[in-house]
């Protein structure tokens, strides 16, 4: 599990096919900030962009670590099949502070900005999600983005999905990989995790009915 709130923006630094056929992952060095692998060990996740991986191998001399991918996981996120900067979180530890929302690591769809721009002294970011993720999605509530826990400030449902507004402070810009996003780029998506069980929860009300 994870919080969305990012420990270090990282960058990856190579990228190694595991093999020639299209079934095959791709294997990423990953380059992190001075001293953010001083009590990571091999086998520990480590959440890319909002999607939880694997340490494989750990050079903490050099503070660099490699995650395999598979290519079922490169085909469901984007941008963790190039060179380029990351966002990195380690997994929660049961007496960690929760300071953004409970989050599983797994990316539920992609979406695209539509805008990105200065408001005042903060950032509007506008992410147009897919139409199956909208019911999932609410004014005030969370939703993370390429691993960051954020607010929903409005939603837009329109026929090819539904538009989400954020406002970003700078300390969230300045400090993560978000800085980087432009008009049209894509990011990965997951939604609030008790979103997704009361909207299961509902779907199954009513074929579920109480012993008399």
């Amino acid at each position: 599990m994870f919080t969305g709130i990012i420990t270090g923006m990282g960058r990856i630094a190579a990228v190694q096919s595991l093999g020639d056929a299209p079934s095959h992952g791709k294997r990423l060095t990953i380059e992190a900030p001075a001293g953010y692998l001083d009590d990571v060990g091999l086998g520990d996740s480590i959440a890319l962009n909002g999607a939880c991986m694997t340490v494989t191998t750990l050079d903490v001399a050099r503070q660099q670590f490699t995650i395999d991918i598979s290519a079922e996981s490169l085909d469901k996120t984007t941008g963790l099949a190039a060179e380029g900067p990351i966002n990195l979180e380690k997994a929660l530890r049961a007496n960690d502070r929760l300071g953004g929302h409970l989050v599983s690591g797994h990316v539920d769809g992609l979406g695209s900005v539509t805008h990105f721009g200065p408001v005042g002294e903060s950032w509007e970011l506008r992410v147009l999600a897919p139409l199956e993720l909208g019911r999932f999605l609410a004014y005030k509530g969370s939703i993370v983005i390429n691993g960051v826990s954020l607010t929903v400030n409005r939603t837009s449902d329109l026929p090819e999905g539904c538009e989400v507004s954020i406002n970003l402070i700078p300390h969230t810009v300045q400090n993560t990989a978000l800085q980087h996003l432009r008009v049209d780029s894509q990011v990965n998506l997951e939604v609030d995790l008790i979103a997704r069980y009361v909207a299961r929860m509902l779907e199954a009300a009513p074929a579920v009915q109480p012993p008399r």
